[in-house]
């Protein structure tokens, strides 16, 4: 019995350590988006290319699926350790051509296309992996403890997370901001191909699970793992349960607790980058231990009770924890807002919502460009009628600032005039005490982790159980298959669209908190569907 304790503590480090560096590679991007988006998305506006960077991160979420579909069949053909060989080659192959690769500057448009090739690359090699390192712990996992041996590999994208966001910091203290911003940010992408070559040495020691062995021994192997896993309506019945009853709300609270919160910190509430990585990667360290603690709980009372009780807290609590994570990190924006509250009263004919991805429009009407210098500012604002054909005017409490129309202007005219007209508006914004920057000496540190780390555990309770309650739900000759389409259509369109639609709905309505509305929806639909029609499957025969 030691003997077989000490082997699945093997099998089960082997497999995590392996996920970690896959995960390590794919969230990098989401780490350095602002810094890509500088890069690689230049020839459009700010907020724009910001959207454009976080829509080419979504990018490889939306692939996933596909990946799944595609490397969860070749799973229950010919084995889970095989393929998930195949799925890290593809990964850290694409990873380090993201560090090589010459930015729009250089290249023009052909940078962002090929930069959003490598990202399809990663989604499909993401797709293939995650269902083959779950399957294959919990076929390895004796029964009653498939929670908690599972919850290790749910830990894995908490930990690359971290892991990438400590090389980050690493890179960016030892060259500077300015080298980081240049050039540095390609260093945490090369890395990667030594994480590969361990990450390739880890997994060949292996050996494949043994119920899947089991199966090619007596011959009950799936020949067309596709047509049963999609052509059988009670299947498929399980699939569309697992997606909307479990993974979709999973999937949002996942990304709000660990990516949301970066853009926000570093894009909305204007903390610098180095102090944003710094705070989530502590929030993360402190809570990634309960991603284990949820797993062996649900050994003990279910799966389901502790996912849906994480969605529920979700949507409960999400818009007073931001609130006041807006007050602990940057006090001095909260407090004007509050006191200085900004309204843009403007013609809404003469508003525009300000997506353009070819990078054509100049969005230079008066309502526009107030909307366009506020955003940019990470101030909110709220929106009032004005009567047609008048200039857009910016209420900054009891001042008002009548804005430019800039429509019969082009080029460098432009430019002077829009830039002219948004130092005025920042000096009125200063005047009425809203920040540039979050102020380092006045970020509440202890406040801002404690925050985090609630969004984070959040995270565990969604995450730690998932892939133990995925895997029992679906017979061992189609598991790999069926298992995979949910959880990566929920995490890789619920969750992965999430920064990018929460984004364009702030930048749309001016609201800071719009974009929270969100999760809060999807998780709400997870809580019900969850509650109402999921069957808890917890000890269900893995064989």
């Amino acid at each position: 019995m030691a003997g077989e304790a000490r082997n699945d503590k093997l099998i089960v480090g082997a497999a995590s350590a392996g996920t970690i560096f896959e995960w390590y590679d794919f969230y990098l991007y989401g780490s350095l988006t602002a810094f890509i988006s500088i890069h690689f998305f230049s020839g459009v506006n700010e907020t724009t290319g910001f959207i454009l960077a976080l829509m080419a991160f979504a990018a490889g979420f939306a692939v996933r699926p596909f990946g799944a579909i595609v490397f969860g069949r070749l799973g229950d053909l010919w084995g889970r350790k095989n393929t998930f060989l195949v799925t890290m080659l593809l990964m850290g192959f694409s990873t380090f051509a993201v560090g090589l690769l010459p930015d729009y500057s250089q290249i023009g448009l052909a940078a962002p296309v090929i930069l959003v090739a490598l990202r399809l690359v990663q989604g499909l090699a993401m797709g293939g992996e995650y269902g083959g390192a779950a399957t294959y712990v919990a076929e390895h996992a004796p029964e009653g403890k498939r929670g908690l041996y599972t919850s290790w590999i749910q830990t894995t994208a908490t930990l690359g997370l971290f892991l990438s966001l400590i090389v980050i910091i690493l890179v960016r203290t030892q060259v500077g901001e300015e080298a980081f911003k240049a050039w540095g940010w390609r260093i945490p992408f090369l890395v990667s191909a030594v994480l590969l070559a361990v990450s390739m040495w880890i997994r060949l020691k292996l050996n494949e699970s043994p119920v899947f062995q089991k199966m090619v021994d007596e011959g009950t192997t799936s020949k067309k793992p596709l047509t049963e896993a999609f052509a059988n309506p009670a299947n498929l019945k399980l699939i569309f349960l697992a997606l909307v009853g479990l993974t979709a709300g999973q999937a949002v609270v996942w990304y709000t607790g660990q990516f949301y919160t970066l853009f926000f910190l570093e894009k909305t509430l204007k903390v610098d980058g180095l102090t944003t990585n710094a705070l989530v990667a502590t929030a993360l360290l402190i809570g990634t231990p309960f991603f284990v603690i949820f797993g062996w709980l649900s050994d003990k009372i279910g799966r389901k009770p502790i996912i849906l009780a994480g969605c529920l807290l979700a949507v409960l609590t999400y818009f007073p924890i931001f609130k006041a994570l807006t007050a602990a990190a940057n006090p001095a924006l909260a407090a004007a807002t509050a006191s200085a509250p900004v309204t843009v009263i403007a013609d809404p004919a003469d508003c525009a919502f300000q997506f353009d991805p070819i990078g054509k429009k100049a969005f230079a009407s008066s309502c526009d460009i107030a909307k366009s210098a506020l955003a940019s500012a990470g101030v909110s604002y709220q929106n009032a009628a004005a009567p047609a054909g008048t200039l857009a005017r910016v209420r900054i409490g009891g001042t008002e600032i009548t804005g430019i129309d800039g429509q019969a202007l082009s080029g460098k005219a432009l430019a002077d005039a829009r830039g002219a007209w948004t130092q005025t508006l920042a000096a009125a914004l200063a005047k009425a005490g809203y920040p540039a920057k979050a102020d380092p000496s006045r970020i509440d540190r202890p406040k801002v982790v404690a925050l985090l780390t609630l969004l984070v555990l959040y995270v565990t309770m969604v995450y730690g159980p998932i892939a133990a309650a995925l895997v029992e739900m679906f017979p061992a000759r189609i598991r790999y298959t069926s298992m995979s389409l949910p959880y990566h259509i929920g995490n890789g369109w619920f969750g992965g669209f999430l920064p990018a639609t929460a984004f364009a709905m702030v930048a749309a309505s001016g609201d800071i908190y719009r974009g929270l509305w969100y999760p809060i929806v999807v998780a709400g639909v997870t809580l019900v569907a969850g509650g109402l029609l999921l069957k808890e499957m917890k000890g269900a025969p893995i064989d």
